[in-house]
């Protein structure tokens, strides 16, 4: 047990009063800054990360049905790109980063890869053997393709790879070494 406490003589008490009222005017003064620079508080930052990213198959492939995002989160579109395979075709990661799903999802395998600069990539279909938490580096094996994508894609089989921000879908093309969008640089 604590001895009881006894209240501050008077000296103490002026003192942790004014220990209180300069600790909270330096954080109202710190707002304050803030609040009149138009920032609310100081910025995060945030790592910068390189991925680089691969094809998540071997060998030549085509793109069977490119990226063609819809209009609004709610409306049909196709939020991946389905590129040419054979069934039974090695699946390899596109970057480094960690399984963080390997199941069925609608009848088919699903594998879910998060990158370390916070893209999350979903391959289907794939037989995979993987379990969540397996750390992989671009081009390991994540499975094999088992059968096609979407139920039928013409020129199939197929893989379907999609790739999302946050809640938001990007062209995992966009993303591949010397095939993202094209930039026009001024003249010398």
């Amino acid at each position: 047990m604590h001895p009881p406490s006894r209240p501050l003589a008077g000296a103490a008490r002026r003192h942790a009063r004014s220990v209180v009222a300069w600790t909270v005017g330096v954080c109202l003064g710190a707002a304050a800054t803030w609040v009149a620079a138009g920032v609310a508080g100081p910025a995060p930052t945030a790592p910068l990360v390189t991925t680089v990213y691969r094809l998540p198959l071997d060998g030549p492939v085509r793109v069977l049905r490119p990226f063609d995002p819809p209009a609004q989160p709610w409306l049909a579109g196709h939020r991946g790109i389905d590129l040419s395979a054979s069934d039974g075709g090695q699946v390899r990661a596109p970057a480094d980063g960690v399984v963080t799903f390997a199941g069925t999802v609608v009848g088919r395998g699903v594998v879910s890869v998060l990158h370390h600069d916070g893209r999350r990539s979903s391959l289907e279909p794939v037989s995979t053997t993987l379990p969540p938490g397996t750390v992989v580096v671009a081009g390991d094996p994540l499975g094999t393709v088992a059968g096609d994508a979407h139920g039928g894609v013409p020129g199939g089989p197929a893989l379907h790879w999609g790739v999302r921000e946050g809640d938001v879908y990007v062209d995992p093309w966009a993303l591949l070494p010397g095939r993202g969008p094209v930039v026009l640089l001024p003249v010398p």
